[in-house]
C-alpha cells in the first residue's frame, strides 16, 4: 500500500489536549490511513518529545472516545500499551526522550484486531504483552518493528487489512461506527432527533452496539466528544462568555458545563482558561 497523508496536529484542532501548546514541543503529526483500513482505524497520530535534564511536562489530555494502541519507545511505561475509554482526562508525565506511535482505533476496530473486550479496557492503560493477547501482541510487534512513523503506518495498513480479510466487523460493530460518525458531526448531533430514529432501530440496539464496541453507552460517548468540544471552546475562543459557549454546546446552563468540565478535567473551565493565560504569559 502507498503511503497515507501526514501533517502536523495543530494546537487549535479538538485534540483534548488540555494544554494545546504542548503539541509543537512534541513534534506531533497525524498520519492518514489507507482506505482499505478506514472500518477499523480512525488516525494515526505519533508524538517525539526531548526535554531537558530535569524537566517534565504534567500533560493532561480528554480524548476522544477510542481504543487507542500504542508503540512507545524512550522514557516511556512500556513498549506497547492498550488504551481503553476514561471517564475523566488522563494524565501522563513526559520527561527524557521518548516517542509514541499511535492507531486510534474506530467502534469496530478492537474485535477485529484483539480478543480483548472493551470493558476491560475501561479507565485502564496497560502494557500489551503476548500472556494479555498474543494475536494482538504479534500485529503490533510486526508494526514497532518498522523505524518511521510513515512505515509503521505502512506496515499498520498492510497488517490489519490483511485481518480484515480474516475477520470481517459484524454488522453491529460497523452500526457503532455510524453512531460515533454521527455523534462526532457537531453539538447538535447529540441534542437533537435521538440517535435511534436516525437510524432506524431501537434505543436497546443503539445501547448493545456502543456497549459491545466501546464499553459505554451513547450517554457517556456524546459526553466525552462534547467535553472535548469544551476544551477547545474554552481555550481557543476566548472573547466568548462561559454562558454562550454551554448555550452552543447544549449544557442547560453555565453551570452544568462547570460541573461536567470539573469532573473530567478536575479544574472549573474559568481556572482552565485562566491557567493558559498564565501559561502563555510565561
Amino acid at each position: 500500500m502507498e503511503a497515507q497523508a501526514e501533517r502536523p496536529i495543530r494546537g487549535d484542532e479538538q485534540t483534548g489536549v488540555l494544554h494545546p501548546d504542548n503539541l509543537n514541543r512534541y513534534d506531533a503529526h497525524w498520519i492518514e490511513p489507507a482506505p482499505a483500513v478506514r472500518d477499523v482505524v480512525d488516525q494515526y497520530w505519533y508524538v517525539r518529545w526531548h526535554m531537558g535534564e530535569g524537566e517534565a511536562i504534567e500533560q493532561a489530555i480528554i480524548d476522544f472516545p477510542a481504543v487507542t494502541l500504542t508503540v512507545e519507545q524512550g522514557e516511556v511505561p512500556a513498549g506497547l500499551v492498550v488504551t481503553g475509554l476514561h471517564r475523566q482526562a488522563w494524565h501522563r508525565r513526559i520527561v527524557g526522550t521518548g516517542e509514541v506511535f499511535a492507531i486510534r482505533l474506530r467502534p469496530a476496530g478492537l474485535a477485529v484486531l484483539s480478543a480483548l473486550g472493551p470493558a476491560s479496557l475501561r479507565d485502564a492503560t496497560v502494557p500489551l504483552t503476548p500472556h494479555l493477547d498474543g494475536e494482538l501482541y504479534r500485529l503490533m510487534t510486526g508494526i514497532a518493528d518498522r523505524t518511521s512513523p510513515a512505515e509503521r503506518a505502512q506496515a499498520a495498513d498492510e497488517l490489519i487489512a490483511a485481518r480484515l480479510q480474516l475477520r470481517p466487523p459484524r454488522p453491529t460493530h460497523l452500526l457503532a461506527n455510524r453512531i460515533v460518525d454521527e455523534l462526532r458531526s457537531g453539538p447538535a448531533a447529540s441534542t437533537g432527533r435521538p440517535l435511534a430514529a436516525r437510524f432506524g432501530v431501537s434505543d436497546r440496539t443503539i445501547q448493545r452496539a456502543l456497549a459491545a464496541t466501546l464499553g459505554s453507552g451513547p450517554k457517556q460517548v456524546a459526553r466525552r466528544m462534547r467535553l472535548q468540544q469544551a476544551a477547545q471552546a474554552i481555550a481557543f475562543r476566548d472573547e466568548e462568555d462561559l454562558a454562550a459557549i454551554a448555550a452552543e454546546l447544549g449544557y442547560a446552563d453555565q453551570a452544568h458545563l462547570t460541573t461536567d468540565f470539573r469532573t473530567a478535567a478536575g479544574t472549573s473551565p474559568g481556572a482552565y482558561r485562566r491557567a493558559l493565560h498564565q501559561l502563555a504569559a510565561g
